[in-house]
This record gives structure tokens, sequence and C-alpha cells, in this order.
């Protein structure tokens, strides 16, 4: 069987294996657990605190925090869920320390069963040119100005492919608020970018939750 999904990325089994002989004090073992995870966290982590040096730190902090638990570990989840999770909660801190947080996660929600369908990328209708990659900056650039839960919900949704039951999972609230935060995230980006793109809205297709 193969050690990585149909992404790339580690199976569950083969990410099992891992977590099991890191407890055990398998350092080689712990360092393929970073080396498969390290670059979608710090991808994640900086997308939503916008500056290298939190991101670095927080990444650093977030897998620290992982392993000083990992015999607690509940295998019910997934790796990368218990570490974005963390990862998150930590974005929120530095994001409280800043005072630009602005957003109104849930945290007391209970978490609900609930997946979606599958859905292509924000740009998969829009062909390689530097026309398509300047739309793709502005898209991103708006997408930083939502708020933390509406921007790690979309982060999470069209970069980690992940499912609005998962977000909810990291995020702590029920797959229906996700889906809400997607709902509103894209209104918001519609308003954000017809500003800019008036003529080329057209070209650009989000999913549906």
């Amino acid at each position: 069987m193969s050690d990585q999904d149909g992404n790339g990325r580690l199976s569950p089994l083969r990410e099992r294996e891992l977590i099991e002989k890191a407890q055990e004090g398998c350092a080689r073992s712990a360092h393929e657990l970073i080396g498969s995870y390290q670059d979608r966290l710090h991808a994640f982590v900086w997308r939503m605190v916008r500056n290298d040096h939190d991101a670095e730190e927080i990444c650093q902090d977030a897998f620290l925090r992982a392993f000083q638990a990992l015999d607690n570990f509940d295998f019910a989840y997934r790796f990368s869920t218990w570490l974005f999770t963390i990862g998150y909660r930590l974005c929120l801190n530095a994001m409280r320390r800043r005072k630009d947080y602005s957003g109104d996660v849930d945290f007391s929600a209970l978490r609900s069963d609930g997946r979606v369908d599958e859905t292509l990328g924000v740009f998969d209708e829009v062909a390689n040119s530097d026309e398509a990659k300047r739309l793709k900056k502005v898209i991103w650039d708006s997408v930083d100005e939502l708020t933390p839960p509406q921007k790690a919900t979309v982060l999470l949704f069209y970069k980690e492919s992940l499912s609005c039951q998962e977000i909810g999972e990291i995020l702590e609230m029920p797959a229906a608020t996700v889906k809400s935060h997607l709902h509103r995230a894209r209104n918001r980006l519609k308003e954000l970018l017809e500003r800019q793109l008036v003529e080329d809205w057209s070209v650009v297709r989000l999913g549906v939750a």
C-alpha cells in the first residue's frame, strides 16, 4: 500500500505508523512527520498573519506543542487536523496581540457531521497567462481583507481541499457555520473584486458549498 494518498500526502496508515514510532522516541519518524506538514502549515499560517517572522515563530510553536502532547494524540483525527487547529489558535493569538482580529469564532459550538461535494479550485477557469496571474494576485489580496475565520475557511477549503466537516474540526465550529463563512466570504470577495474587475468577474468561478 502506498505511503501517500491521491494528493501526494501521507496516507492515514503511514501517518499512524509515524506517530506511533515518534511516541516511542523515534527521531526519524518525528522528522518525517514535520517534513510532511511544515510547508503546508507555513503557507496557511503566513496567509493568516502575513508576516514572515510571526509565521516562522507560529509554525515552530505549533510543532513544539504538537509533539509535547503527542502521547495524548487521538487517532480518531488526522495529524494535520490537530496541527492546523494548534496553528490556527496561535494565529488568532498573534493577530489579537497586533489588534487586527475582527472575527467571530464560536469556540463553544459543538462539531457537526457533513461534507460537501468536491469543487475545483478558484482559478480553474482562468487561462495561464499574465492576465491570469494578475487576477490571482488580486483575488488573494482580497482574501486578506476577510475576517480571520472567513480567511481561514477559504484557505483550508481551496488550498488544502478540506471538507466543511474537516474545516469545522480545525476551527472548532459546526460544519454549517463553515458553510456560512464560505458563503459570506464568497459574497465579500465578489464585492471586493467587482470594484477592480468589473469586466473580468465572469471568468472567475468560485465553487459552491
